[in-house]
Protein backbone atom coordinates (compact mmCIF):
# COMPACT_ATOMS: atom_id res chain seq x y z
CA UNK A 1 0.00 0.00 0.00
CA UNK A 2 1.19 3.40 -0.69
CA UNK A 3 -0.19 7.29 -0.83
CA UNK A 4 -2.59 6.07 -4.13
CA UNK A 5 -4.70 4.62 -1.23
CA UNK A 6 -4.52 7.60 1.13
CA UNK A 7 -8.34 8.71 -0.37
CA UNK A 8 -10.14 5.56 1.04
CA UNK A 9 -8.84 6.15 4.50
CA UNK A 10 -9.01 10.16 4.09
CA UNK A 11 -12.50 9.37 3.46
CA UNK A 12 -13.15 7.14 6.03
CA UNK A 13 -11.51 9.13 8.67
CA UNK A 14 -13.40 12.40 6.92
CA UNK A 15 -16.92 11.39 7.34
CA UNK A 16 -16.15 9.50 11.45
CA UNK A 17 -14.88 12.65 12.21
CA UNK A 18 -17.03 15.45 10.48
CA UNK A 19 -20.19 13.74 11.95
CA UNK A 20 -18.01 13.22 15.47
CA UNK A 21 -18.06 17.77 15.34
CA UNK A 22 -21.21 17.97 14.44
CA UNK A 23 -22.82 15.67 17.45
CA UNK A 24 -20.81 17.38 19.76
CA UNK A 25 -22.82 20.99 19.57
CA UNK A 26 -25.67 18.34 21.62
CA UNK A 27 -26.17 18.61 25.02
CA UNK A 28 -27.73 14.73 25.32
CA UNK A 29 -25.03 12.74 26.71
CA UNK A 30 -25.94 9.66 24.03
CA UNK A 31 -24.91 12.53 21.42
CA UNK A 32 -21.31 13.22 23.04
CA UNK A 33 -20.59 9.30 23.33
CA UNK A 34 -21.22 8.80 19.45
CA UNK A 35 -19.46 11.46 18.35
CA UNK A 36 -16.48 10.39 20.99
CA UNK A 37 -16.45 6.89 19.34
CA UNK A 38 -16.24 8.22 16.06
CA UNK A 39 -13.20 10.21 17.05
CA UNK A 40 -11.73 6.99 18.22
CA UNK A 41 -12.70 5.40 15.37
CA UNK A 42 -11.23 8.15 12.71
CA UNK A 43 -8.36 8.15 14.98
CA UNK A 44 -7.74 4.52 14.45
CA UNK A 45 -8.19 4.85 10.71
CA UNK A 46 -5.81 7.48 10.14
CA UNK A 47 -3.04 6.12 12.23
CA UNK A 48 -3.40 2.61 10.92
CA UNK A 49 -2.68 4.06 7.14
CA UNK A 50 0.55 5.80 8.74
CA UNK A 51 1.74 2.22 10.48
CA UNK A 52 0.86 0.19 7.14
CA UNK A 53 2.98 3.67 5.43
CA UNK A 54 5.85 3.14 7.33
CA UNK A 55 6.12 -0.46 6.62
CA UNK A 56 5.80 -0.64 2.80
CA UNK A 57 8.18 2.62 2.21
CA UNK A 58 10.22 0.62 4.34
CA UNK A 59 11.00 4.07 6.22
CA UNK A 60 9.84 6.57 8.08
CA UNK A 61 6.95 8.58 6.41
CA UNK A 62 8.60 11.67 8.22
CA UNK A 63 10.44 12.65 4.86
CA UNK A 64 7.94 15.55 3.58
CA UNK A 65 6.15 18.27 4.45
CA UNK A 66 2.58 16.14 3.26
CA UNK A 67 4.13 13.42 5.99
CA UNK A 68 4.53 15.79 8.97
CA UNK A 69 0.72 17.06 8.07
CA UNK A 70 -0.40 13.63 8.22
CA UNK A 71 1.39 12.78 11.93
CA UNK A 72 -0.05 16.20 12.56
CA UNK A 73 -3.71 15.15 11.74
CA UNK A 74 -2.72 12.33 13.62
CA UNK A 75 -2.44 13.52 17.40
CA UNK A 76 -3.70 17.15 17.31
CA UNK A 77 -7.67 14.47 17.64
CA UNK A 78 -5.49 12.56 20.52
CA UNK A 79 -4.39 15.56 22.43
CA UNK A 80 -8.22 16.49 22.24
CA UNK A 81 -9.25 12.95 23.48
CA UNK A 82 -7.49 13.24 26.46
CA UNK A 83 -7.93 17.01 27.46
CA UNK A 84 -11.69 16.50 27.34
CA UNK A 85 -11.46 12.83 28.93
CA UNK A 86 -9.88 15.35 32.32
CA UNK A 87 -11.51 19.09 31.21
CA UNK A 88 -14.98 17.68 29.12
CA UNK A 89 -14.53 20.86 27.03
CA UNK A 90 -16.42 19.80 23.80
CA UNK A 91 -14.96 23.08 21.99
CA UNK A 92 -11.56 21.90 22.36
CA UNK A 93 -12.03 18.70 21.08
CA UNK A 94 -14.09 20.36 18.03
CA UNK A 95 -11.22 22.17 17.55
CA UNK A 96 -8.43 19.74 17.49
CA UNK A 97 -11.16 17.68 14.62
CA UNK A 98 -11.56 20.58 12.72
CA UNK A 99 -7.73 21.67 12.40
CA UNK A 100 -6.93 18.03 11.92
CA UNK A 101 -9.24 17.44 9.34
CA UNK A 102 -7.45 20.57 7.51
CA UNK A 103 -4.02 19.44 7.33
CA UNK A 104 -5.75 16.14 5.87
CA UNK A 105 -7.54 17.78 3.40
CA UNK A 106 -4.59 19.68 1.97
CA UNK A 107 -2.93 16.44 1.94
CA UNK A 108 -5.25 15.52 -0.35
CA UNK A 109 -5.58 18.40 -2.42
CA UNK A 110 -2.06 18.73 -2.89
CA UNK A 111 -0.07 15.46 -2.87
CA UNK A 112 2.92 15.58 -3.19
CA UNK A 113 6.28 13.54 -3.86
CA UNK A 114 6.08 11.07 -1.24
CA UNK A 115 8.24 8.19 -1.73
CA UNK A 116 11.59 10.09 -1.61
CA UNK A 117 14.43 8.07 -0.46
CA UNK A 118 15.95 9.24 2.74
CA UNK A 119 19.54 11.50 1.88
CA UNK A 120 22.65 10.22 4.17
CA UNK A 121 21.89 12.99 6.33
CA UNK A 122 18.34 11.83 7.26
CA UNK A 123 19.81 8.00 8.10
CA UNK A 124 20.18 8.46 11.20
CA UNK A 125 18.64 7.20 14.69
CA UNK A 126 17.59 10.68 15.62
CA UNK A 127 15.61 11.08 12.97
CA UNK A 128 12.82 9.56 13.82
CA UNK A 129 12.50 10.88 17.26
CA UNK A 130 13.29 14.59 16.70
CA UNK A 131 10.95 15.08 13.89
CA UNK A 132 8.07 13.01 15.69
CA UNK A 133 8.12 15.26 19.20
CA UNK A 134 8.84 18.43 16.89
CA UNK A 135 5.68 17.29 15.49
CA UNK A 136 3.79 16.27 18.50
CA UNK A 137 5.16 19.39 20.69
CA UNK A 138 3.64 21.25 17.53
CA UNK A 139 0.77 19.66 17.85
CA UNK A 140 0.22 20.73 21.33
CA UNK A 141 1.79 24.17 21.35
CA UNK A 142 -0.80 25.14 18.53
CA UNK A 143 -3.53 24.07 20.81
CA UNK A 144 -2.51 26.06 23.38
CA UNK A 145 -2.93 29.08 21.27
CA UNK A 146 -6.15 28.47 20.98
CA UNK A 147 -6.69 27.92 24.59
CA UNK A 148 -5.27 31.09 24.77
CA UNK A 149 -7.65 32.91 22.41
CA UNK A 150 -10.79 31.61 24.10
CA UNK A 151 -9.31 32.67 27.41
CA UNK A 152 -8.60 36.08 25.60
CA UNK A 153 -12.42 36.21 24.77
CA UNK A 154 -13.69 35.21 27.85
CA UNK A 155 -11.45 37.99 29.62
CA UNK A 156 -12.95 40.34 27.41
CA UNK A 157 -16.54 39.24 27.87
CA UNK A 158 -15.66 39.05 31.50
CA UNK A 159 -16.40 35.65 32.04
CA UNK A 160 -13.35 34.17 32.76
CA UNK A 161 -13.30 30.28 33.87
CA UNK A 162 -10.11 29.60 35.96
CA UNK A 163 -10.04 26.41 33.98
CA UNK A 164 -9.19 27.99 30.63
CA UNK A 165 -6.10 29.00 32.14
CA UNK A 166 -5.79 25.29 33.67
CA UNK A 167 -5.66 23.94 30.69
CA UNK A 168 -3.34 26.78 28.63
CA UNK A 169 -0.42 25.87 31.37
CA UNK A 170 -0.91 22.41 31.44
CA UNK A 171 -0.60 21.98 27.47
CA UNK A 172 1.65 24.33 27.37
CA UNK A 173 3.90 22.90 29.92
CA UNK A 174 3.94 19.11 28.01
CA UNK A 175 4.05 20.98 24.62
CA UNK A 176 7.45 23.13 25.81
CA UNK A 177 9.35 19.73 27.20
CA UNK A 178 8.64 18.28 24.19
CA UNK A 179 9.75 21.05 22.00
CA UNK A 180 12.66 21.10 24.42
CA UNK A 181 13.81 17.64 23.71
CA UNK A 182 13.21 17.97 19.85
CA UNK A 183 15.81 20.63 20.44
CA UNK A 184 17.94 18.18 21.96
CA UNK A 185 17.74 15.56 19.75
CA UNK A 186 18.01 17.77 16.77
CA UNK A 187 21.63 19.19 18.45
CA UNK A 188 22.46 15.49 18.71
CA UNK A 189 21.50 14.65 15.21
CA UNK A 190 23.49 17.80 13.49
CA UNK A 191 26.44 16.63 15.70
CA UNK A 192 26.41 13.65 14.13
CA UNK A 193 25.47 14.53 10.79
CA UNK A 194 27.53 17.90 10.14
CA UNK A 195 30.18 18.19 12.98
CA UNK A 196 28.40 20.80 14.84
CA UNK A 197 25.48 20.82 17.62
CA UNK A 198 24.78 24.35 16.95
CA UNK A 199 25.40 26.58 13.83
CA UNK A 200 22.49 29.89 13.54
CA UNK A 201 21.07 27.87 10.78
CA UNK A 202 18.04 29.66 9.98
CA UNK A 203 15.31 26.96 10.99
CA UNK A 204 17.71 26.41 14.00
CA UNK A 205 17.21 30.43 14.71
CA UNK A 206 13.36 30.03 14.40
CA UNK A 207 13.12 27.33 16.60
CA UNK A 208 15.32 28.62 19.53
CA UNK A 209 12.83 31.83 18.89
CA UNK A 210 10.01 29.54 19.37
CA UNK A 211 11.26 27.95 22.10
CA UNK A 212 12.19 31.12 23.85
CA UNK A 213 8.63 32.36 23.23
CA UNK A 214 6.75 29.75 25.00
CA UNK A 215 9.61 30.10 27.65
CA UNK A 216 8.11 33.45 28.46
CA UNK A 217 4.74 32.50 28.93
CA UNK A 218 6.07 30.22 31.45
CA UNK A 219 8.02 33.02 32.97
CA UNK A 220 5.23 35.24 33.50
CA UNK A 221 2.60 32.33 34.57
CA UNK A 222 5.55 31.22 37.76
CA UNK A 223 6.54 34.81 38.63
CA UNK A 224 3.24 36.87 37.88
CA UNK A 225 0.91 34.62 38.22
CA UNK A 226 -1.88 37.67 38.27
CA UNK A 227 -0.98 38.89 34.95
CA UNK A 228 -3.50 36.51 33.17
CA UNK A 229 -4.25 38.33 30.25
CA UNK A 230 -0.40 39.44 29.28
CA UNK A 231 0.34 35.67 29.49
CA UNK A 232 -2.50 34.84 26.96
CA UNK A 233 -1.25 37.39 24.76
CA UNK A 234 2.18 35.94 24.81
CA UNK A 235 0.93 32.28 24.61
CA UNK A 236 -1.02 33.43 20.90
CA UNK A 237 1.46 35.53 19.48
CA UNK A 238 4.22 32.43 20.23
CA UNK A 239 2.22 30.63 17.65
CA UNK A 240 2.78 32.88 15.03
CA UNK A 241 6.43 32.53 15.65
CA UNK A 242 5.95 28.70 15.48
CA UNK A 243 4.15 28.83 12.37
CA UNK A 244 7.10 30.85 10.98
CA UNK A 245 9.31 28.41 12.15
CA UNK A 246 7.61 25.32 10.61
CA UNK A 247 6.83 27.23 7.34
CA UNK A 248 7.30 30.45 7.20
CA UNK A 249 11.25 30.01 7.03
CA UNK A 250 11.32 28.21 4.00
CA UNK A 251 10.37 31.41 2.22
CA UNK A 252 13.15 33.68 3.56
CA UNK A 253 16.33 33.99 0.98
CA UNK A 254 18.54 32.81 4.15
CA UNK A 255 16.61 29.69 3.80
CA UNK A 256 18.27 28.74 0.50
CA UNK A 257 21.53 27.99 2.63
CA UNK A 258 20.08 26.82 4.85
CA UNK A 259 20.82 22.91 5.69
CA UNK A 260 17.32 21.87 6.47
CA UNK A 261 16.31 22.20 2.59
CA UNK A 262 15.52 18.23 2.46
CA UNK A 263 12.41 19.42 4.18
CA UNK A 264 10.92 21.31 1.19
Amino acid sequence: MNWFYYPYFFYITAFAWFVAFFLLFFNKQKQINIAIGLSIFGQIAITLFASILWIKLDRPPLRTLGETRLWYSIFLPLIGLLCYSKWRFRWFLQYSLALALVFLFINLLKPETHEKTLMPALQSIWFVPHVIVYIFAYALLAASSLIACKGLYYNYKKSFDTKIIELADTITYYGFAFLTLGLLFGALWAKEAWGDYWTWDPKETWAFLTWMGYLIYIHIRHFQPQFIKQALWVLALAFVIMLMCWFGVNYLPTAQFSVHTYSQ
